[in-house]
């Protein structure tokens, strides 16, 4: 696996973890230089929309691609009032 996609809530907002040196190296060509200190720490989200189409480019470029949704993080790790 190379990039990891993680279901943050409710399938509309998804984490970007490089698992790779290939994930990361691919990431950093897709984004701006200043957000690659945010995509090593694992700090970067995108919308569920942009996830599909993150997925059909990096998958057509050769990298392995697992995304996690069936479990939401926010659902997991409730706020306590």
């Amino acid at each position: 696996m190379d990039i990891c996609l993680i279901n943050i809530n409710n399938n509309s907002t998804k984490s970007i973890q490089p698992t790779s040196i290939h994930g990361m190296l691919w990431l950093q060509t897709h984004f701006e230089n200043d957000q690659w200190e945010a995509l090593s720490n694992n700090s970067v989200l995108i919308s569920q929309e942009n996830s599909k189409l993150l997925i059909e480019d990096a998958t057509s470029a050769g990298l392995n691609i697992k995304s996690i949704s069936e479990i939401s993080k926010v659902d997991v790790f409730q706020k306590n009032n």
